[in-house]
Order: C-alpha cells, then sequence, then structure tokens
C-alpha cells in the first residue's frame, strides 16, 4: 500500500528524519511510537502527502507521490483515512454534516449515501448525536467522530495521530476496537501513539508490527515491547 525507500525530511535546515525504510502491506496493523517531537506526526504527513521527502523514495499504491501533479494526488488521498491529532470540526454545522464533508468535497451525491452513514454513525455510537453541534459533544465523541469522518469514503488505509491522547482508558479501548474492527475488514491501519499499555492490549487482539523512531531514525521493533 505505501512503501518508504531511504525517505528522509529536512525543514528550515534541520533534519527530522533520516532514512526511513518501510512498507505497509495491504492489511496489516502498525503502531508507530516514540518521543514527543520525535517525527511521528511529521512521517505520517509524509505518508498521506501533506508532506514531500527531501530526500529518498515514496510510493503509495504503486505511483511515486513526487510524479503525482494536483488532481492525482487528491484522487490518492481519497484511498487514505485519517484521524487528526487536533480533531478540527465546523461548529455550524451538525455532526452528521461534518461527517459527510469529505463525500461533500468528492463530488460525491450526500442523499444516496444517507444509508451508510446512518450505518457508520451507528457502528461509531453516535447514532443518537447526529444533529448534535461541535461545540457539545464530548472528548471521546469528538475522537470517535473523527474517525468516522476519515472513513466515510471507505479508504484503503487509515492513519490516526494519537487517536487516544485526549480520552480516558475505557474511551481509549473502544476507539482501538474500532480501528482493530477495521483492521479486520481489510484496511491497513497505522496508528502513531505515545502510550505503550494501549500497544500491549491491543497485541492481544491483532497482529501488530512496531516501529519506533529514534534519533530521527526509524527502528522496527517487530511485535514486542
Amino acid at each position: 500500500m505505501i512503501e518508504l525507500e531511504n525517505v528522509g525530511y529536512s525543514y528550515g535546515g534541520g533534519e527530522l528524519l533520516s532514512d526511513v525504510s518501510v512498507t505497509l502491506p495491504p492489511g496489516s496493523f502498525h503502531f508507530l511510537t516514540g518521543p514527543s517531537g520525535s517525527g511521528k506526526t511529521t512521517l505520517l504527513k509524509l505518508c498521506y502527502g501533506a508532506l514531500v521527502p527531501t530526500a529518498g523514495r515514496l510510493c503509495a499504491f504503486g505511483k511515486d507521490m513526487r510524479t503525482l501533479d494536483r488532481d492525482q494526488m487528491a484522487l490518492l488521498r481519497r484511498r487514505i483515512g485519517v484521524v487528526h491529532q487536533d480533531c478540527q470540526f465546523l461548529d455550524h454545522l451538525k455532526l452528521a454534516e461534518n461527517i459527510a464533508l469529505p463525500l461533500v468535497v468528492s463530488g460525491r451525491d450526500t442523499a444516496t449515501e444517507a444509508g451508510n452513514l446512518d450505518e457508520l454513525m451507528q457502528w461509531v455510537g453516535l447514532a443518537a448525536r447526529t444533529d448534535a453541534l461541535p461545540p457539545e459533544l464530548s472528548g471521546g465523541e469528538r475522537q470517535r467522530a473523527a474517525l468516522a469522518r476519515a472513513v466515510i469514503m471507505s479508504p484503503d488505509v487509515v492513519l490516526a495521530d494519537e487517536p487516544t491522547g485526549n480520552v480516558d482508558w475505557e474511551m481509549s479501548q473502544r476507539l482501538m476496537q474500532l480501528l482493530v474492527e477495521l483492521n479486520r475488514m481489510g484496511k491497513t491501519v497505522l496508528i502513531a501513539t505515545h502510550d505503550l499499555g494501549l500497544i500491549r492490549a491491543t497485541k492481544s487482539q491483532v497482529q501488530t508490527r512496531v516501529l519506533r523512531i529514534s534519533n530521527r531514525r526509524l527502528q522496527h521493533a517487530g511485535a514486542d515491547l
């Protein structure tokens, strides 16, 4: 699905990532760990094309991302769902409308997708909050809504940046269960997190691979911590 070969990224004269090589095969489940500021978010942004490598080669779905024009990149990004750490929503839109925004942007008929949207909101446990505005949501509800929005287009890959960082342990477990279910449906999943306890708890449910960023480089830690 996504392949990085000797990828580096520098910004403002400083090197953030160096010589990163990793492959995310179809249907795989990866955790990305490392201390704050180590480059986890940067690596995720490279994976979905928000940043361009300053060195090396990055391919997604068999295409070199450096060679894609704007329209080609937009089509590729529809195959990658991203759960951002900050969970930004449009406060004047109802929750269901926020979750459906990717459909609107892609030009799809939201009326014909209404059944899928209802099913998705039930899946994340937000069916009763359809008409709620974002400021009325709890932290856990916002995270589940962010996950729903990320997968509304049925992407092949799901990238999540600290999806459990602002919720309690019980909600963390619920969010992880949703991500595990997506993986069992065949989605490739990559989760950036600093919570090693969460990784250990998830390993009993699904085969995982742990990647660790240290000193700007990526270490393949396998399934063990």
